[in-house]
């Protein structure tokens, strides 16, 4: 859902010096194929290392998103949160991606909250919206859900994007509708640069918050750390050699 940019093509070349006498035509076809060989070889690295749309455009973007790093989590999460991720609720731009994901995952079942518009949706985002499975609402008014519809809420980057005026509403309502946590997954302080086009598509431009600056906050709005889920997270991350790209935080639901 990040707003695509062209990429700016690197400039370069050779010098190839020239002569008075007439080129071999064989010189010139085994510079034809070689040239067409390199082509290939280009367009192989340009297609084969991505595995989702997603991660085509965090590349091209030269950004890394936690909408991402959730997909990277999920195994994590599995073992830090057990049965409270059979029934997950993702908010944050890109969440068709996330909730295909979880969906695929056994006893797992998922549904999205998508903040901004998704003119670009593929067939599969479609599909997902005709079902009720995924909604497009602003979170920075209540969510239609009532209290404890989810056993877990996840975000990741929505919050980047909200002043501290709306994250006062939206996150004591993302608590209001989780049964047993809320994991946040936010950018890191300089991970991205403010763009225009953030702007034009999400209101204002991302703000990268320190750790400290969100547990603060947290405690300002009496949301409290899970601490369980914290331990089990950080366990489970050991275990697996996995390093997360994006803070993360697990804050308990509301009482």
């Amino acid at each position: 859902m990040m707003s695509r940019r062209p990429v700016n093509p690197s400039r370069g070349g050779g010098l190839f010096s020239s002569s008075k006498s007439k080129s071999s035509p064989l010189l010139s076809v085994g510079l034809l194929v070689l040239g067409g060989l390199f082509f290939v070889v280009y367009l192989h690295k340009g297609s084969g290392r991505s595995g989702s749309r997603l991660e085509s455009v965090n590349r091209v973007e030269g950004e890394y998103l936690c909408t991402e790093e959730v997909q990277r989590a999920i195994p994590i999460l599995h073992k830090a949160y057990g049965d409270s991720l059979h029934k997950v609720l993702h908010v944050g731009p890109d969440t068709c991606y996330v909730v295909s994901k979880l969906l695929k995952e056994e006893e797992t079942e998922a549904w999205g909250v998508e903040p901004y518009d998704i003119e670009d949706a593929d067939s599969n985002c479609k599909a997902l919206i005709r079902k009720g499975i995924v909604r497009v609402a602003d979170i920075k008014f209540p969510l239609p859900y009532r209290p404890k519809s989810f056993s877990l809420v996840i975000v990741s980057d929505a919050l980047d994007f909200l002043s501290p005026r709306y994250l006062n509403k939206t996150l004591p309502d993302l608590a209001r509708v989780s049964g047993d946590g809320i994991a946040i997954f936010t950018g890191l302080p300089g991970n991205q640069k403010a763009k225009v086009a953030d702007v034009s598509k999400f209101g204002r431009a991302a703000k990268m918050r320190s750790s400290s600056w969100w547990v603060k906050f947290f405690q300002q709005i009496n949301l409290e750390e899970n601490e369980a889920a914290s331990k089990k997270f950080e366990k489970a991350s050991k275990q697996d050699s996995y390093v997360p790209r994006c803070q993360i935080f697990h804050l308990k639901s509301l009482s």
